[in-house]
C-alpha cells in the first residue's frame, strides 16, 4: 500500500449527500477476482448512460475533473453495503482523500485499509471549500504528517486522525503488513509456545 505524507491535488467537488457504495460501485462489478481495474467503474451509472457513452454533464468526465485527486462531497459519504470494492475504485480512480462532514463507519476504515485519507470537516469548512472549488481546477495540499490542509491561498484547516490509523497511513501500512514486520517474534512466540505445551 502506498504511504501518504503529503499530497497536493485538483479538488473535485461532489455536491451529494448520502452517497451509498452502490453508487460509488454498482454491484454488477463486484465479480471480478481482483482488487485493481475498479476505477473505471467509479460512479458508473452517472458516468455512463445506458448505451454506454459518456454524461458529460457529470463532474469526473470534464476536464480537469479527470485528473482529481481529492474528492470533496457532502453528509454519510460511502453509506449502505459494506463491500471494500468502494475504496477500491476510489483508489483505482486515483483519488487519494476524500473531505466530507461524515461518513459511513465501515467505509471509512475501509478507506485507512486501501491508502486512501478520509478527512472529516465541520459542515461550514466543507462548504467553505464548495465555494472555492466553483473555480475549476482548485487544488488543496493534504499534509498528514502535520494533520492540515491548506490551498496556498490562505485557507488552511487542521483536521484529526486517530494515532493508528494515521501511522499506518504513513508508513503505508494495512493490518497484514503491519503484522508482518513483527514476523521474528511470531515465529519465536509460536516455536516457545509449541515446546512449553508439549512438555
Amino acid at each position: 500500500m502506498e504511504a501518504f505524507k503529503t499530497h497536493t491535488g485538483i479538488v473535485a467537488p461532489l455536491d451529494r449527500a448520502n452517497i451509498d457504495t452502490d453508487a460509488i460501485i454498482p454491484k454488477q462489478f463486484l465479480k471480478r477476482i481482483k482488487r485493481s481495474g475498479y476505477g473505471q467503474f467509479l460512479f458508473y451509472d452517472w458516468r455512463f448512460d445506458k448505451n454506454e457513452h459518456e454524461n458529460p454533464d457529470f463532474l469526473l468526465n470534464r476536464e480537469p475533473y479527470r485528473n482529481a485527486t481529492v474528492l470533496l462531497t457532502r453528509d454519510n459519504f460511502g453509506c449502505g453495503s459494506s463491500r471494500e470494492h468502494a475504496p477500491w475504485a476510489i483508489d483505482d480512480f486515483g483519488f487519494r482523500a476524500v473531505i466530507a462532514p461524515s461518513f459511513a463507519d465501515i467505509f471509512y476504515n475501509n478507506c485507512f485499509k486501501n491508502g486512501i485519507l478520509p478527512i472529516q470537516l465541520p459542515a461550514e469548512d466543507v462548504q467553505q471549500l464548495f465555494e472555492k472549488a466553483s473555480v475549476p481546477g482548485y487544488q488543496l495540499t493534504v499534509n498528514l504528517e502535520k494533520n492540515f490542509i491548506a490551498d496556498g491561498q490562505g485557507y488552511e484547516k487542521d483536521f484529526e486522525v486517530d494515532d493508528y490509523r494515521r501511522n499506518m497511513l504513513l508508513n503505508g501500512l494495512d493490518e497484514i503488513s503491519a503484522t508482518i514486520q513483527y514476523d521474528a517474534e511470531i515465529t519465536d512466540f509460536e516455536k516457545n509456545h509449541k515446546i512449553h505445551y508439549s512438555l
